[in-house]
Formats: C-alpha cells, sequence, structure tokens
C-alpha cells in the first residue's frame, strides 16, 4: 500500500506548479467539465502565503494538491483545485487531501463558511463526511471576483443562462455557527424534548388525579 506525506505547502514546493497546472487542465478535458483555470504563478503564490496542502509520496515524487481561496472578505472559504495524480487515484488520497485542507482553512479562519461546487460524486461524499452540506447558489458568495473565475469553465454559458442560479456543479457548504450550535439550538431535537417533556407532565397529572380519587373513595 503507498504511503504519502500530506502537508501544508510552501517554498520547498513551488517547482510543482507546472506540473499541477497541466494535470487539472488534463482532468478536467477528461471528465468533460470545466474548472477555473489557474497558472502556475498563481499556485505558487497560493503556497507562498500557506494556503495550501501538497500530497508527496516518500520518494518526493508529486501525488496530489489542493488550495485556499477567500472571498466577500474572508467570510467565504473555497477548497478548490483539488487533483490526483493518476497513478495514484482510487488510493484514498484525495479524502486525506480534502482533510488536511479543510482543517487548515478551519484553522486560518474560522468564522468562514467553507464551501465548493463540484461534478464529482467523490468529491460529494468526501465533502458529506466532512459535514458540508448541499445548498441553493444563492447561500454562496455573491462575491464578483468568485464567479469571474468561472469564465474559463465550458459551462459558463449554463451557469450565465440561468442567472447564476444553477449549474451542472453541486453546491455544498460547511457552516461553522450551525455545526457549533449546542444540540438544544436544534429545532427537531427541541421538540422532541418538549414532547417528552409533556409526556412527562401528563403522566404525573394522571397519577396525582388517580391518588386523589382513591382518597376520596376510600
Amino acid at each position: 500500500m503507498q504511503h504519502f506525506i500530506v502537508q501544508v505547502a510552501h517554498e520547498q514546493h513551488l517547482h510543482y506548479a507546472d506540473i499541477i497546472c497541466n494535470e487539472m487542465e488534463l482532468s478536467a478535458k477528461a471528465r468533460g467539465t470545466g474548472i477555473a483555470k489557474r497558472t502556475p504563478e498563481y499556485i505558487r503564490l497560493k503556497m507562498l502565503e500557506g494556503k495550501a496542502v501538497i500530497a508527496l509520496t516518500k520518494q518526493g515524487n508529486w501525488a496530489g494538491f489542493c488550495y485556499i481561496e477567500t472571498w466577500s472578505h474572508g467570510n467565504y472559504v473555497a477548497n478548490s483545485g483539488l487533483i490526483v495524480s493518476p497513478a495514484f487515484r482510487k488510493s484514498g488520497l484525495a479524502t486525506e487531501i480534502k482533510k488536511k485542507i479543510f482543517e487548515l482553512s478551519k484553522s486560518k479562519y474560522p468564522d468562514a463558511k467553507i464551501f465548493g461546487l463540484t461534478t464529482g460524486l467523490a468529491v460529494m461524499k468526501i465533502n458529506s463526511e466532512l459535514g458540508y452540506e448541499p445548498v441553493t447558489y444563492s447561500e454562496l458568495t455573491q462575491d464578483e471576483a468568485f464567479w469571474k473565475g468561472c469564465q474559463s469553465c465550458i459551462n459558463h454559458e449554463i451557469l450565465m443562462s440561468k442567472d447564476r442560479k444553477n449549474c451542472l456543479c453541486t453546491a455544498m457548504l460547511y457552516d461553522p455557527v450551525e455545526k457549533d450550535k449546542p444540540k438544544w439550538f436544534n429545532f427537531a431535537d427541541k421538540k422532541k424534548i418538549m414532547e417528552r417533556l409533556i409526556r412527562i407532565k401528563q403522566s404525573v397529572f394522571i397519577k396525582k388525579i388517580k391518588l386523589k380519587l382513591q382518597t376520596l373513595l376510600f
């Protein structure tokens, strides 16, 4: 079984930027879907900012990558550009990378909503396990800079024809405020607790009535 080193990318990894960008483009073409195209310079910037995660084999070969983008003054965070080298797909590496970038995002932006757009079922499954939930596009950032990034996607015309309300990608969101709420904030749970309390009160009331009747009769 192949073991990987999954870590926050830094200056030492800058030379991997070209191969990462090339693989992103090839992968998008193979799937017949589009992703916002990024340049090697942009990928290097993310590494230098400490906003990227890279996976390497123990021999030092590139295996996978993902990076963080921020929108709406840091209120929204996207884990973008997830890519795994073809040689290491279906190895569980994508999950490892997603978990690492997710934890990095929460560490850097603890109050931000973390979201993603994807057409991949595998990514949707990973996101669900991390606590993301499917949402409408209206719940995502409305930052024009984010939506401008979709212009290089082959599905951009579909997105615009639907006034940016829908497309082939599924929108998923992790909201730390909702996740961190105590259980009593959950309406369904609160309703169950209230129903139980009502049943207990009814039971106590019935017992008191029975006891009073017994006293009157005897």
